[in-house]
């Protein structure tokens, strides 16, 4: 087994790590922040991500992962060296590569024996030919050091799974050598190795993330046409769903995708293609789409309420979605930021984001630890995350529980059957609405 250096311990770089010393490999994990080092060495996971905590346990106690902010010391004598940092979207939407040759740089001033050097982040097509030329550029010993590229494919929430149960795993490489190192670093995963040159797996990470947000921004659009002509999306996705060219995933109607990944990376992708002198006019067209969707349940309450100024809000769910506790691009963010501009009140309950959040509005809003807290006295709800404990709760609880029961459902987390007859009323996406407390002049009086 290959003595591997991961350099990262975000979502890409330690779940990268752990599920290689989970099939066998000698691993260690480097960061420069000692309070993250501190945390795993404990066996803790400093990312909420299921299943990731055990592994990290059981692996630091069988000898397999090891944690450490000396890279010197661990890039000397590595065979290869995975760069999982994180590639943030800058200003213009282009990808931030700091982090990346900030890395790279290290690894050129510290190997001591030959390596191979492996892009794990997201980044722009020819970004490896830049690192491999830079580190060739600036190494310190006279040592052989190729760089491959192999992009990941994991879900947050889901991102240990997802790793050790990959439907491929791709590697872009220039050389025989190279891939054969890769190839034999994962063949204990016993999964598809799909083997190409380094742009077309550069390529393939980027194509395959904008083909599901096309796919997320497609199905929106056609929610939000269902409202206007009296379909139903949900019988729409279903009959969509049995041509087998569609499938079923990813028919979701909701306020937009969120998260790491797909707003960061249609973003780097459009950004790249007009450096080149080409538009990717679909590629622009659900940028757009997904930045109007992010505001269909305000659009909606604004019928029933023409100011939100010291409304009472429950908001249900913080996070961009279930099974994370990540809030890069969360719908709810700008949302929330706008219905506090006007002056509501908010009361929010996640079950695992507060914390997270109370770093972005500290003293703005009212946390709260249960669904039934969060609703009391409210005037209208937000459904923002479709957590199981949402989608799962007593129906019964928004009339019980609020003082004017009108429901806005981000992610249509309950059927209209289920719905109906329960004194809300309930407006979701793509849907026709249940209308059964009341009309707002009512309301109001």
């Amino acid at each position: 087994m290959s003595n591997i250096t991961v350099a990262g311990t975000g979502y890409v770089g330690l779940v990268t790590g752990v599920c290689l010393a989970e099939v066998g490999h000698q691993v260690t994990c480097v960061d420069n922040n000692d309070e993250k080092i501190n945390l795993l060495r404990q066996g803790i996971s400093p990312i909420y991500e299921p299943g990731l905590d055990e592994l990290i346990v059981k692996n630091t106690e069988n000898g397999k992962l090891d944690f450490t902010t000396d890279y010197q010391s661990v890039y000397a004598h590595s065979d290869v060296i995975f760069i999982g940092v994180g590639t943030p979207e800058n200003e213009d939407g282009s990808a931030n590569l700091n982090y990346v040759f900030t890395v790279a740089k290290e690894i050129a001033e510290s190997v001591e024996q030959d390596c191979l050097v492996v892009v794990k982040s997201t980044v722009p097509i020819g970004t490896n030919d830049r690192v491999e030329a830079y580190i060739k550029a600036h190494l310190k010993h006279n040592v052989k050091i190729e760089v491959a590229s192999n992009p990941e494919f994991l879900a947050q929430g889901t991102a240990v799974r997802d790793t050790l149960y990959a439907s491929r795993i791709v590697i872009g490489t220039e050389s025989d050598e190279a891939k054969q190192i890769l190839m034999d670093v994962y063949e204990p995963f016993k999964l598809p190795i799909l083997a190409m040159n380094r742009r077309s797996a550069e390529m393939v990470k980027y194509a395959s993330n904008d083909f599901l947000a096309l796919k997320i921004s497609f199905i929106n659009d056609i929610a939000n046409l269902c409202e206007k002509v009296g379909a139903n999306i949900e019988d729409v996705t279903n009959g969509m769903s049995y041509d087998e060219r569609i499938g079923n995933r990813f028919l979701n109607p909701g306020i937009g995708y969120g998260g790491s990944c797909f707003p960061k990376d249609t973003k780097a992708l459009h950004w790249l293609a007009e450096e080149e002198g080409y538009i990717l006019r679909t590629v622009k067209a659900a940028i757009d789409v997904n930045e109007k969707q992010k505001y269909a349940l305000i659009k909606k309450a604004r019928n029933d309420f023409p100011t939100f100024n010291e409304k009472k809000v429950a908001v249900l769910g913080l996070t961009f979605k279930p099974g994370t506790d990540d809030l890069r691009e969360a719908p709810s963010i700008p949302n929330i930021r706008l219905l506090l501009n006007e002056g509501a009140h908010i009361q929010a309950f996640d079950p695992v984001g507060i914390e997270n959040y109370k770093k972005l509005f500290p003293d703005q809003i009212s946390y709260k630890h249960s669904i039934e807290e969060a609703l009391e006295d409210a005037e209208l709800c937000f459904i923002f995350t479709e957590w199981p404990e949402i989608k799962e709760m007593d129906l019964g609880l928004f009339k019980e529980k609020m003082k004017t029961p009108y429901i806005y459902d981000g992610r249509n987390c309950f059927s209209l059957y289920e719905i109906q007859n329960k004194g809300v009323n309930y407006h979701s996406i793509g849907r026709p609405s249940v209308i059964e407390y009341g009309v707002l002049d009512e309301v109001q009086a």
